[in-house]
């Protein structure tokens, strides 16, 4: 994947997060796994784009 795919999927898995979060409080939340899994997903892509630009540099 390329950066720019990369920092747009990272910013609809953080939007996606944050309507979990909103539904947790409230007591809707269905899958509370999934805002695991999210984060999970997040903290791989943070990698991928650190270690990109470590390489660039």
């Amino acid at each position: 994947m390329s950066t720019d795919e990369l920092l747009t999927k990272k910013r609809d898995l953080r939007q996606e997060s944050l309507h979990l979060r909103l539904q947790q409080q409230s007591g809707q939340l269905e899958q509370p796994s999934r805002l695991r899994l999210l984060r999970r997903e997040v903290a791989r892509i943070e990698t991928v784009l650190s270690k990109r630009t470590k390489e660039t540099k």
